[in-house]
């Protein structure tokens, strides 16, 4: 992350297809107190709160696990069919607070081992290592990581005498490689889970973001057993600027005294040790971007569903008219078509490493990561990932064709 950020620093002018931010074409300054002013309408009008509630909700630190878990849990009722009990819901600052906090929750033993698919997203990892929690990949398929595959990781990790706890998985448009399950292999994984006592933690950042067909069912939504923690942020389809995400854990917790409570809870006794509680204004301003959407964000992201959409298939579209099939066998060239979401990869006869990508920015004008950052066991030294979300289409045409002329390069330097 931070060498991205430093190539993207020294090279402004050059087109990133490098970060995986949303678009800020839909943003308005004047909206943010637009969004503020429709939670405390809300608080007052539907909820009949005094204004010296509301002033305290605002400016005092407030409720530990979040203060609009309501309207986040009537949210994903009506977007995802995930029913739960607001207590369950934990709103934190970021998604990545929550994979912190549910790591350090439920990886208490020294032999407890988080499984990954393999190429991952960094910030679980990362996460991880910061724990010191031991990491087991699984390698990822076409469409995501195989129960099979996930069984075999779990029997692996208990004959070298760990154990596995959980694994952290993207169902949908995966970040980095694109790559979503199947409905059957939801729920081949679930049972897999259930048979061998194994959490799952689910991220589902791009799971609106559906370029062809129509989206699947949340592991969450198809979990009968409570073995899915849904982890989730308001940052792809609301305002990433108010680092507000959230963690469903409507798990029970049994202490050795036989007291019950909801893992949300202990959660909330970790978070109260490290950010004490989200930001109220934050949450606020989402509150009333919920509010205002009826607690239907799906429908409110209508926009940006078609803008996304458009980014990749617009790539799709450009990658294939610069390399037609038959130069792309000659030249070893290839690339996967995600059916949503923001990122895809393309595979290279060269080695996409910092070297390539510096040469890339400097003579040609166009960035992109190495994939080989995102395998835990080897991998990925001849893939680039290309994020489309935040570029206009025409910096897209653009971009794809500074691409090409790239690798058309790189392969005639390999070659001579």
């Amino acid at each position: 992350m931070n060498f991205l950020n430093e190539v993207v620093a020294r090279f402004p002018d050059a087109l990133s297809f490098a970060p995986g931010r949303p678009a800020e074409g839909t943003f308005e300054v004047e909206d943010l107190p637009r969004y503020l002013r429709s939670y405390t309408d809300y608080l007052e009008g539907e909820l009949g709160w005094s204004r010296e509630r509301v002033r305290t909700q605002l400016f005092q630190y407030g409720r530990t696990n979040g203060v609009i878990h309501d309207l986040i849990a009537r949210t994903l009722a009506n977007d995802e069919q995930i029913h739960v009990s607001p207590e369950s819901v934990v709103v934190t600052t970021g998604c990545q607070e929550a994979m912190l906090i549910t790591l350090r929750a439920l990886f208490a033993r020294p032999d407890d081992t988080l499984l990954v698919s393999s190429p991952c997203y960094v910030g679980v990892t990362g996460a991880a290592r910061l724990l010191d929690i031991a990491v087991e990949p699984v390698p990822e398929g076409t469409h995501g990581p195989n129960a099979d595959e996930v069984l075999a990781a779990v029997r692996r990790t208990r004959e070298a005498g760990r154990r596995p706890r959980a694994l952290y998985v993207v169902p949908d448009f995966a970040n980095p490689s694109g790559a979503s399950m199947t409905v059957e292999a939801r729920g081949r994984l679930l049972a897999v889970a259930a048979q061998e006592d194994l959490l799952i933690l689910e991220d589902d950042p791009y799971g609106f973001f559906v370029r062809a067909g129509s989206a699947r069912p949340t592991l969450k939504a198809l979990d009968r057993r409570r073995r899915v923690l849904h982890l989730g942020s308001f940052a792809k389809t609301a305002l990433p600027g108010a680092r507000v995400g959230y963690v469903v854990a409507d798990q029970e917790v049994i202490d050795p005294a036989g007291r019950r409570s909801l893992l949300a809870d202990e959660l909330s006794k970790i978070k109260s040790m490290t950010t004490v509680n989200t930001s109220a204004v934050s949450q606020a301003v989402i509150g009333g971007l919920l509010v205002e959407s009826g607690c239907r964000l799906r429908e409110a992201n209508a926009a940006s569903i078609a803008h996304y959409r458009t980014n990749l298939s617009t790539v799709l579209e450009e990658l294939a008219r610069h390399f037609p099939a038959e130069r792309r066998r000659a030249l070893g060239v290839r690339w996967n078509e995600p059916a949503g979401g923001f990122f895809l990869v393309v595979d290279v006869p060269f080695v996409a490493d910092a070297k390539a990508l510096e040469r890339s920015a400097r003579h040609f004008g166009v960035l992109w990561t190495p994939m080989a950052d995102f395998f835990l066991d080897g991998g990925g030294e001849h893939q680039l990932r290309l994020s489309c979300s935040a570029l206009s289409r025409e910096e897209i045409v653009e971009g794809v064709g500074r691409l090409a002329r790239f690798i058309e390069a790189q392969v005639a330097t390999a070659d001579a």
